[in-house]
């Protein structure tokens, strides 16, 4: 994990914590896909929910000078994606979570990812 990766890693957690983010997952992506170090997949009780959850992550990353910070899907409030760069985060609502199921997409082992919680 680069500096900037394990930084920006450290801060979603402690985020996605603080305000009761579930079934947080990060996926080492580095062997599979060249465009990010880690994926960061998790949910939200609503659609308010996670929309606060993007908006938090956006606040803090953007006091460590992330500049390049994307973020989509906050209009809907049903899958929202914070591109950070060398860590994308994904929050959904738990259906839409289920629908695309990202974790089985990506061949997601328990073994390959951290869990922050339950």
């Amino acid at each position: 994990m680069n500096k900037i990766s394990e930084k920006i890693c450290t801060l979603a957690e402690s985020v996605l914590s603080k305000n009761k983010a579930q079934n947080v997952v990060k996926i080492d992506m580095k062997k599979k896909s060249s465009l990010t170090d880690y994926m960061i997949i998790c949910s939200g009780t609503s659609s308010r929910h996670i929309i606060a959850l993007s908006n938090y992550l956006k606040d803090e990353l953007k006091k460590i000078n992330l500049n390049l910070l994307k973020i989509e899907g906050q209009r809907a409030g049903d899958w929202i994606l914070v591109d950070a760069g060398d860590v994308i985060i994904h929050l959904f609502r738990n259906e839409v979570r289920d629908y695309y199921n990202l974790e089985k997409m990506w061949n997601y082992e328990i073994n390959e990812s951290i869990s922050f919680n339950n």
